[in-house]
């Protein structure tokens, strides 16, 4: 391999990097010295030419003697909007269902602060994963952590972004296996047969949907070919969002639970008229702006993990067309305000329509008026296609960590692209069917790796890859970062004592991401 080609791969673009993306790489890579190598990045740079070899077979993802296939091989190929789509559903997941629950415990003024620090944390956190990947000109969340720590970085990493994704495939999938026979049977009717068929089987439908949904879009190549699929699964949840402002003015307060034998026909224009006056005189349909009990402190850890999204940051950026650490930053920003905005709307107009009787998953709320009601058996049905088409997304940073961890000087092989796929959806389907009571390990697997995705390894890897020439330990940017990493340090003990509380006491607290 050519100096010149191996350079090109190691900066943050080989082909449309910004001047001053390239300025940095060019510049801290010749002043590092045997001295300072330890201390700012692992290994150590040697001279130009054993430099160029060295980083090529540690950085790349893939070595060969003829061809070199290397991380950024898809760079420049996916655009802005898709992009956005990839990234915004990555952050989407199944704890939009449980938000208008955490606003009824906090109240719309302290769930509306929360929000806004945690989006605001989120993208901050970003903004450390672009800038460490841009100064080392690498992309990918397992090899930022072998740049700062060795292999113990590398293997931290790739075990938290594989628990931590295992984890949320999994919980969609449980979403397709107790919601999707809810869906078939209220679409049959009343005189739906019984249980007993195999289309009302949550175990049989889980495994038709991964093996002909979910396992043909995890085998494309390209992360960005989902921004389609992306688009159409947040166009889901957009729909989702428009029942749920819609549901607010149809819904009376305080609602009635349906009850079948009874055959309730409720007056459409009685129920608007018993619902104001209800509201006169009822507290119980009064917002409250600010409140405080038991169940408050679950929801910092739940608006926290609804944000996760960054093992899937950088294959993102890899993919962008033109891309650079500003443009890849502009991304994250449209995504994260598209999915604040989003949260926001269904958690307000969830809680305005239940208030205190709002339950910790909001469709279940909707199924105590009428389980039989078209738009929400829709909006059930919206909200299945968006979980599943989020799966496959959310596997290919499992799929890239894996690769990293045990082939990382493997050129890219067909077959064991499908091999880990396969390998990786079936222990999922099979966690979901055979082990119903794994959400306490999901709960702790979610309580340690997320807080090390979204907070700590994000500052630590900036600490210690930033050049201490370039950002010296007590520079603004360096204490923000250690104050960072002390936060996710707090997130996780918190986040660890209220699931130990739950054990404990027998209750259960609501799911987040």
């Amino acid at each position: 391999m050519e100096p010149a080609q191996t350079e090109m791969s190691m900066i943050p673009n080989g082909k449309g990097h910004e001047v001053e993306d390239n300025a940095v790489s060019m510049k801290v890579l010749p002043e590092a010295t045997d001295q300072n190598c330890t201390e700012n990045v692992s290994p150590c740079r040697l001279d130009s030419g054993q430099q160029n070899m060295a980083e090529s077979q540690e950085f790349l993802s893939a070595m060969d003697n003829k061809n070199t296939v290397g991380f950024t091989d898809f760079e420049g190929k996916t655009s802005f909007g898709m992009s956005v789509f990839n990234l915004g559903n990555a952050i989407m997941g199944s704890g939009i269902l449980g938000l208008a629950y955490a606003m009824a415990n906090t109240g719309v003024i302290l769930f509306l602060f929360l929000l806004t620090v945690v989006a605001g944390l989120s993208s901050y956190s970003i903004h450390l994963l672009l800038k460490s990947s841009g100064i080392v000109g690498i992309r990918a969340y397992e090899q930022l952590g072998y740049r700062a720590f060795g292999v113990p970085g590398k293997m931290a990493a790739g075990i938290a972004i594989t628990l931590q994704n295992i984890g949320a495939m999994s919980s969609y999938l449980y979403i397709v296996k107790y919601e999707f026979p809810l869906v078939i049977r209220a679409f049959l009717g009343p005189d739906t047969p019984s249980s007993d068929e195999w289309f009302l089987n949550g175990n049989y439908l889980v495994i038709i949907v991964s093996i002909c949904i979910i396992l043909p879009l995890a085998l494309m190549k390209q992360l960005g070919y989902l921004g389609y699929t992306s688009g159409f699964s947040l166009s889901c949840m957009v729909f989702f969002l428009i029942a749920v402002i819609y549901k607010k003015f149809q819904v009376p307060c305080p609602f009635e639970d349906y009850s079948y034998n009874n055959t309730l026909a409720l007056n459409s224009s009685l129920a608007v008229h018993t619902s104001g006056v209800s509201n006169a005189n009822n507290s119980a349909c009064a917002p409250k702006m600010f409140t405080m009990n038991s169940q408050t402190a679950y929801t910092i850890p739940i608006l926290a993990f609804a944000f996760v999204c960054h093992p899937e940051v950088l294959p993102i950026y890899t993919e962008l067309r033109n891309p650079t650490k500003k443009r890849m930053q502009h991304v994250a920003n449209i995504s994260i305000a598209v999915m604040y905005t989003m949260y926001f709307l269904a958690a307000l107009f969830g809680y305005l329509t239940f208030y205190g009787k709002v339950e910790a998953e909001l469709l279940h709320t909707y199924s105590r008026i009428d389980p039989y009601d078209t738009l929400i058996l829709c909006v059930r049905l919206a909200v299945l296609t968006a979980v599943t088409l989020t799966v496959p997304i959310v596997l290919f940073p499992v799929r890239r960590a894996l690769q990293q961890m045990l082939f990382p000087n493997k050129t890219f092989n067909w077959l064991r692209h499908i091999i880990i796929a396969i390998i990786l959806i079936t222990f999922i389907n099979l966690l979901v069917i055979f082990a119903p009571n794994i959400l306490g390990i999901f709960g702790i697997i979610g309580a340690t790796s997320a807080p090390c995705l979204i907070f700590i390894f994000p500052a630590v890897f900036y600490i210690r890859i930033v050049p201490k020439e370039e950002e010296p330990i007590s520079s603004t940017p360096k204490i923000l970062a250690v104050c960072f990493a002390i936060l996710g340090l707090l997130f996780m003990i918190m986040s660890l004592s209220f699931i130990f509380i739950d054990w404990t006491s027998g209750n259960k607290s609501p799911n987040g991401h």
